[in-house]
């Protein structure tokens, strides 16, 4: 049976205001928004928006897992392609890729409220990374001179820290070192005969 009353409208408020802060900080950026801002779209003030989360960390942190979830939803069961398309619409919100990098170097003191979160996404995406790297391996894209589970963690530090330097200077294109690094780890075509 469905949740009714109080629950069920805090459950969709707070949802509101993930949706809302996962869009105004992806126009505006994390240093450009406030959490004045987020609560005035959600017509709260903020130490109303401040009831639905713990703390401006929290929220943060939150948001960061609405991204991934979509993310997520974008890249389903489909193959390393995907991955590419997720990094490209990266640079159509800057903002986000500000608070994750930000938030990233936050997340490393176990008391951060996005420790948690940082630890279970990089468990899953270099498990999900792997397991699409193997099978381009099986299907011949790619070679298996490295591993996939450490070729997932080497396309990981790839990404990100290509990220920080995209922060740095917009010129910088994301998504070609990644095409890079898999085209020098593509089999000899020559070798099979194409």
């Amino acid at each position: 049976m469905a949740k009714r009353g109080p629950y069920e409208k805090g459950e969709a408020k707070r949802a509101e205001i993930l949706r809302v802060a996962l869009e105004v900080f992806a126009a505006e950026g994390y240093r450009g928004t406030s959490l004045r801002k987020v609560a005035s779209a959600c017509e709260l003030s903020l130490p109303g928006l401040m009831h639905y989360f713990g703390s401006k960390e929290e929220l943060l942190t939150q948001v960061l897992r609405a991204r991934d979830e979509e993310a997520r939803g974008r890249i389903g069961d489909g193959g390393l392609t995907d991955h590419l398309q997720v990094i490209r619409d990266s640079a159509e919100t800057p903002g986000l890729v500000e608070l994750f990098v930000s938030m990233a170097a936050s997340a490393g003191d176990p008391r951060h409220p996005a420790s948690a979160l940082f630890s279970e996404r990089y468990e899953e995406y270099r498990a999900s990374l792997a397991e699409r790297l193997s099978r381009a391996m099986d299907e011949g894209a790619l070679t298996r001179d490295v591993p996939p589970d450490r070729l997932a963690v080497m396309l990981i530090a790839l990404v990100d820290g290509i990220q920080m330097q995209w922060l740095n200077d917009r010129a910088v294109d994301m998504e070609r070192p990644v095409t890079d690094l898999l085209a020098l780890l593509a089999p000899d075509r020559r070798e099979r005969g194409g």
